[in-house]
């Protein structure tokens, strides 16, 4: 009879189940109602135009990817927390790391290029580079699309052979009694690590951020030139300005923070049971959903489409509970 490596002891305390399911939990499926909002509303332009405009054509690939990425997050946190033993076998525990590492690098660079993208549409420079670019975006962008998808598979298969090794440990001390215990323990090479993930991951953050940035550098700059033109109270044009610089701001914050947390989640350098653990799990899972929220009221086409389907949902509600109302008082 073959003895399990994990004990029942090694399994998560009951605390850091109930806030790693509920949180994350509750962040990835207002993330795949988001994504799957933006997916469907541009899928269906595509279907009625029977063409991609480039901003949808980078939302439904992002919106795509968040939907996957936060499903497999949840599948990922639920294996983990209830069968332990089976999630830190060799195999599995790399398959998981590597369709979770694939799908994080394909949301973070479609994210990059829709972030460039609204740079060079919305931006205002005279360099002949910008310039040029400007002209070339809508043509280069399938392209870059689907070289993100190749460059991401190939950085993600590292992580199944050059980085994580699990072993069955069999002295592990036994704080209930004076014998020891078989473990899962997972060795993490960390050089492999911080070179794999920061080649793979920070090209994408480094051209982010310059966006961004450069982006919110036009943005002030415009917005401070209508100010100094403005007889009265805000127009709408400086308005919609500020509001794309807090969008662009937030977007920023939320990527960075999520740059760190899964570097410390992939390290493995905290406990299972540990609250940093848990802490991580909620940052990685409120990226994606936090992202979906704020395309949906950063974007005028798909808030305006987010309030007619909650119209509806309404009418519908109220129509069926004046229905039942009505079967009641016959």
């Amino acid at each position: 009879m073959t003895e399990t490596c994990s004990s029942p002891e090694d399994k998560p305390s009951l605390f850091t189940i109930i806030i790693s399911f509920t949180i994350p939990g509750m962040e990835c499926i207002i993330g795949i109602i988001g994504n799957s909002f933006i997916m469907v509303t541009n899928g269906t332009e595509w279907i009625q135009n029977r063409k991609f405009s480039t901003s949808g054509r980078i939302l439904f690939f992002l919106s795509l990817s968040g939907i996957a990425l936060q499903s497999c997050m949840m599948i990922e946190n639920s294996v983990s927390l209830i069968f332990p033993s089976f999630y830190k076998e060799d195999t599995v525990y790399d398959t998981f790391k590597v369709i979770f590492m694939f799908l994080t690098f394909c949301s973070l660079w479609f994210a990059t290029w829709l972030n460039i993208f609204y740079f060079v549409k919305i931006a205002n420079f005279s360099n002949p580079l910008f310039l040029r670019l400007k002209w070339r975006i809508p043509g280069l962008m399938p392209w870059l699309l689907w070289s993100s998808v190749i460059i991401s598979s190939c950085y993600s298969v590292f992580f199944s052979q050059q980085i994580y090794d699990t072993s069955c440990n069999h002295s592990i001390p036994d704080s209930f009694s004076n014998s020891t215990k078989k473990k899962y323990v997972i060795n993490t090479n960390m050089i492999n690590l911080a070179i794999i993930y920061n080649v793979g991951m920070f090209t994408p953050l480094i051209l982010f951020m310059l966006a961004a940035i450069l982006l919110i550098i036009s943005l002030k700059r415009h917005t401070l030139q209508m100010e100094n033109n403005a007889t009265g109270s805000r127009n709408p044009s400086m308005e919609a300005h500020i509001g794309a610089i807090r969008s662009i701001s937030s977007f920023l914050i939320l990527y960075i923070l999520n740059f760190v947390a899964l570097l410390l989640y992939m390290s493995n350098i905290f406990d299972d049971d540990s609250f940093w653990i848990a802490f991580c799990k909620i940052i990685m899972a409120a990226y994606p959903s936090s992202h979906s929220v704020l395309l949906i009221l950063g974007n005028p086409k798909l808030r305006n489409t987010w309030g007619k389907f909650q119209h509806q949902i309404c009418s519908c509600y109220f129509s069926s509970s004046s229905w039942t109302l009505s079967e009641k008082g016959r």
